[in-house]
């Protein structure tokens, strides 16, 4: 389980072939809008190819993540990655309606990241439409980006720092703290007050 922003707690999980229909459900309730963002182009609904390649993934050059509501099990979105080199992956996401605004979007980035470097991917690179500012920020939040226009579109480019330089060291110390590796400061201080 993962938390939003607001608190509300979503599932996390790879995709596979039993989402098929879930899949196909969630997409029917994507508005016209939301579809054109991330087929680039009216997409009225998925044909029974488009289902088998969204949902028959190799977890290894093809991942896709899924954020389910978890009192209901339905979908809420999706984000997925395909290598398109040695260390490069296209990422795209989509969001029901219903949901976006809420953080399930970066939520959904973070955890693709998190699998992609465990892949060996240490790049993404995104075309996504200019207007669709939504995803340009989530982008920008998984690395450092590099964003470029290309008319209606613009080219996202993220390096995808390896996982332990992309924690801030406070969290570090913290883990080490809670290991038990580390005391705290007056811990330390106390304990040299009284040599």
């Amino acid at each position: 389980m993962a938390r939003l922003r607001d608190g509300t707690e979503v599932e996390v999980r790879p995709i596979g072939p039993g989402d098929r229909d879930a899949l196909a459900d969630a997409f029917e309730h994507l508005s016209p809008e939301s579809r054109y963002r991330r087929f680039f182009a009216p997409m009225p609904h998925l044909r029974e190819r488009d289902l088998d390649y969204l949902t028959r993934v190799d977890h290894h050059d093809h991942e896709a993540l899924v954020a389910a509501d978890p009192r209901t099990g339905a979908g809420i979105g999706v984000a997925r990655y395909v290598r398109t080199g040695p260390d490069v992956a296209e990422p795209a996401i989509a969001v029901a309606d219903d949901w976006q605004g809420r953080g399930v979007g970066s939520l959904l980035l973070a955890a693709l990241a998190d699998r992609a470097r465990d892949e060996g991917i240490r790049r993404f690179d995104a075309a996504i439409l200019a207007c669709n500012d939504a995803a340009i920020r989530a982008l920008e939040h998984v690395g450092d980006a590099t964003v470029e226009s290309d008319g209606t579109e613009v080219r996202v480019c993220v390096e995808l720092a390896d996982a332990s330089a992309a924690r801030p060291r406070w969290a570090e110390l913290l883990s080490h703290f809670a290991a038990g590796a580390i005391e705290p400061a007056c811990t330390v201080v106390e304990a040299l007050r009284r040599r």
